[in-house]
């Protein structure tokens, strides 16, 4: 202490201009690194988020182009695999994470993202139009954008008795007959995994080994999953209580549809989330503005098949989703779960 003090008094005293500029100098590069440069000249924001979202008949590319209209900033995605896939890099790289925003994740994978500190807080203009039971977060750290129901649809030119409750599925008369999602890379994946966890309790796992001769593939994402179920190559698939209405708009068809089961029919909320190292960090509170207004909201039940977050009209072909009167909100599974699950596949042969 007495040694600082000297600094600035005796013989051979530093004038404390030259003292503030040393300190300045020490501090500063450790504030750049705690608090990242924003970019406020850029002309763009980065979003990450899932194949769906972005191909050509989802929501993103009309999107971009509307954003990019009212605002002039550009939009740019970058493709993964599905939700599982964000959230696995997002962890992997930390602030290292080339992005502004992360876009598709859901409650499932809410704690995870939350407890990695990576996501600031934000609320966005039109927040309280948001349906109050979709919130996640008081925060704002994650932002829901919009909603459906995980249910099993089938093929009803394939199946004319299918299956009415998930015990039902384990059927012999439903050998091969069902493509499921892996829970470590695809949302509906573990939404099916807590769907089954929360009915089945600690009796999980063995639900899961009578359900495997049911069973044709256990697909990486939901994109994957649902081609294979269209091609013919098996007439159930995990998807969403939303999925019939795409076949009705687009084909004219009511061949695809959703069971209704017994237990009840898990919900997922998808959510974006702005990232604190978020290098074009205006830009990016511009979009999650975007997100919930009427002109982002509107285009979600015909491109992404999924319900807006804030009060609209839905098309007539919504008409072709059924509903259950038992939504869910199973507990989300746990790394080690996911572990036993995949030890389970291994043995199985999966």
């Amino acid at each position: 202490m007495n040694s600082f003090k000297n600094l600035f008094t005796g013989k051979f005293a530093v004038p404390r201009f030259f003292i503030i500029i040393i300190l300045l100098a020490l501090i500063l590069p450790v504030q750049l690194m705690a608090f990242p440069r924003r970019d406020r000249s850029s002309n763009e924001v980065v979003i990450w988020t899932y194949s769906s979202f972005i191909s050509r008949w989802g929501p993103g590319p009309e999107v971009a182009r509307i954003f990019e209209e009212q605002t002039g900033i550009k939009v740019t995605f970058v493709e993964h695999r599905d939700a599982g896939s964000i959230l696995a890099r997002l962890l992997q790289e930390g602030s290292r994470a080339n992005a502004d925003i992360v876009l598709g994740l859901d409650q499932n994978m809410m704690y995870r993202a939350l407890d990695s500190g990576l996501l600031e807080a934000y609320r966005p203009i039109g927040a309280e139009h948001i349906l109050p039971e979709l919130v996640l977060d008081p925060q704002w750290r994650l932002i829901p954008f919009d909603y459906s129901y995980f249910a099993i649809n089938y093929d009803a030119q394939r199946l004319t008795n299918p299956p009415r409750s998930l015990e039902d599925l384990t059927q012999p008369r439903f050998a091969n007959s069902l493509v499921l999602l892996d829970p470590r890379t695809s949302s509906p994946g573990l939404g099916f995994f807590g769907w089954v966890k929360h009915v089945y309790g600690d009796a999980w796992l063995d639900y899961w080994e009578r359900l495997q001769p049911s069973i044709l593939t256990i697909s990486e994402s939901w994109s994957t999953g649902y081609a294979l179920y269209t091609r013919g190559e098996a007439p159930l698939v995990l998807s969403y209580t939303t999925s019939p209405a795409y076949h009705l708009e687009n084909e004219d068809t009511d061949r695809y549809r959703a069971l209704i089961f017994a237990e009840g029919h898990p919900l997922q909320i998808e959510a974006a989330g702005l990232l604190r190292s978020a290098p074009n960090w205006e830009n990016a509170r511009a979009f999650l503005d975007f997100m919930i207004s009427p002109a982002f909201q509107e285009l979600i039940p015909l491109n992404n098949w999924m319900y807006p977050v804030i009060d609209l009209p839905l098309p007539a072909s919504f008409t072709a989703n059924p509903k259950s009167d038992r939504p869910l909100m199973p507990t989300p599974a746990t790394e080690a779960e996911l572990n036993q699950w995949a030890s389970l596949m291994q043995r199985l042969g999966r």
